[in-house]
């Protein structure tokens, strides 16, 4: 293990300068594990990042997790896991302590420039993706399409893996373009299926005991259950998941028909709630980690410890889920591979992470001002332009690139 010390150094830096969503985390993977580290080839990365787009879960966490799969096995895979969520988890369930003491407008004014530098590192991407993936007819036509559509549902959860399957399903119309491919085939772990159906069935009944009982203390089981079925459904990242927990902690709650059935339901103010919603745009790493710090002000009105003990249920629940699916379909998906009609459809599939990174690019530009003679635009535009160029034709590495944002709206 002392040898994938440095690997997980990287990793530890990733996680502490990861901006932008899944999509910026996939830049800023090309740029140090790719380009930098050569951990993985582009081509491994653009498919490790399709296949968690067909899974529920945190996409970006699950595609590291992978290439720590792919270094170490399942130890290496757990540890990469650890170090990439922790520190966001940290800080944001610290934050759940601290909302009265923290000055958002400090915090705004230092981070102001990392939504362009996040369109930069996603510009980048989309820019190295294209090179690599679109080659023919076919795949233009394919990256157009998928952009275009995404544009106009990006909102959607769904929308993403029905655009994988179709573009997959499309460039197996043609059997000229890629030939059969002799594949080693890996050992499925069923464990990990088995763990994941384990938790998620008694984790349901004991929440719905202990709701029916009315248990006291029982809001850490409701909150688990809780937590770990979002983490076990949600299809689109952060953007679907926080509109799910406010449904659950805070519209639920104030239900006539729950206060009067039951009012000990788990349940986040209103206020608090929009200010961590606000406050992960602005933290590194996976957005999923809010879910510590709902957890944490879920568990507020108890003692500290009972306040831990909810960042920890909302750290863990959050992202178990998606790391035992993607141990146990991921050697599932690189045996059918052995499949002509499984691995044409590669070719496909990686014109449409194509389109998910321009439409990205694009969705991300319309809330940063760079249109007009003011100097907010001219600086948000030079920031896009400069953190692309650095990415495509230096070796400065991703982190330098964070903290010289950070600099820059520190000073300006």
């Amino acid at each position: 293990m002392f040898r994938h010390i440095p690997f997980l150094k990287a990793v530890f830096l990733h996680s502490i300068t990861a901006f932008g969503g899944p999509q910026g985390h996939y830049a800023m993977m090309l740029k140090t594990f790719v380009n930098g580290r050569k951990d993985v080839t582009e081509n491994e990365l653009m498919d490790y990042n399709a296949f968690c787009q067909l899974l529920p879960g945190a996409s970006s966490t699950q595609t590291l997790t992978l290439i720590g799969y792919k270094r170490g096995g399942i130890p290496l895979a757990v540890l990469t896991l650890i170090i990439w969520m922790l520190p966001a988890c940290c800080l944001m369930g610290a934050f759940s302590f601290f909302l009265e003491y923290i000055d958002q407008r400090t915090i705004k004014t230092i981070f102001k420039f990392i939504a362009p530098m996040s369109v930069g590192f996603l510009a980048f991407a989309a820019v190295k993706a294209f090179r690599h993936s679109v080659h023919n007819t076919i795949t233009w036509v394919i990256a157009g399409f998928s952009t275009v559509i995404l544009l106009l549902l990006f909102t959607k959860p769904w929308i993403i893996p029905v655009l994988i399957l179709v573009g997959g399903f499309v460039t197996n119309l043609s059997d000229k373009r890629i030939p059969e491919k002799e594949v080693v085939t890996q050992k499925i772990k069923w464990w990990n299926i088995w763990l994941f159906a384990i938790i998620f069935i008694l984790a349901g009944l004991l929440s719905e005991t202990a709701r029916k009982h009315d248990w006291p203390n029982r809001r850490p089981i409701n909150l688990f259950e809780n937590t770990y079925r979002f983490g076990s459904f949600v299809f689109g990242g952060g953007n679907v998941l926080i509109p799910m927990m406010y449904e659950q902690f805070v519209m639920r709650p104030e239900s006539k028909v729950v206060m009067q059935k039951n009012p000990n339901v788990v349940r986040i103010d209103r206020e608090d709630f929009y200010l961590g919603a606000g406050m992960i745009r602005a933290m590194p790493g996976p957005v999923f980690s809010v879910s510590s710090y709902m957890g944490g002000t879920a568990m507020k009105d108890g003692n500290v410890s009972w306040q831990v003990l909810g960042c920890a249920i909302g750290s863990v629940a959050i992202f178990l889920p998606s790391a035992l699916l993607v141990l146990f379909f991921f050697p599932i998906w690189h045996n059918l591979k052995r499949y002509v009609v499984v691995y044409r459809a590669t070719e496909g599939i990686n014109a449409v992470v194509v389109g998910i990174l321009l439409a990205a690019t694009f969705y991300m530009l319309k809330d940063i001002t760079i249109i007009g003679l003011k100097m907010v635009s001219f600086v948000n535009l030079s920031v896009i332009v400069g953190t692309t160029v650095l990415l495509l034709y230096s070796k400065l590495p991703s982190p330098v690139i964070v903290m010289l944002c950070l600099l820059l709206g520190w000073l300006i």
